[in-house]
């Protein structure tokens, strides 16, 4: 795997997070298909994103701030599933 963030079983699972995302949110309604998916689809994609991002070349305090970020966009998806 040429990238560190590859490697990571947090990143893994958080890109097949995205992956389940996407299946479920085909299952939506005519009414949630464009407002409630777009922002579900974009915060995990968000997860899988900032976990990267810090990774790459950072400090770790850096990281740590990322994975925060990553987090807070997990409860996002959480949060969405909990409103639909």
């Amino acid at each position: 795997m040429p990238f560190k963030f590859e490697s990571l079983q947090v990143w893994q699972r958080a890109l097949d997070l995205t992956v389940e995302i996407d299946k479920l949110t085909k299952l939506f309604s005519k009414e949630e298909l464009f407002i409630l998916t777009a922002q579900i689809k974009r915060a995990a994609d968000s997860v899988v994103l900032n976990i990267a991002e810090g990774c790459t070349g950072q400090t770790n305090a850096v990281f740590k701030n990322f994975l925060s970020y990553a987090l807070r966009s997990a409860i996002e998806v959480v949060s969405c599933l909990v409103y639909r």
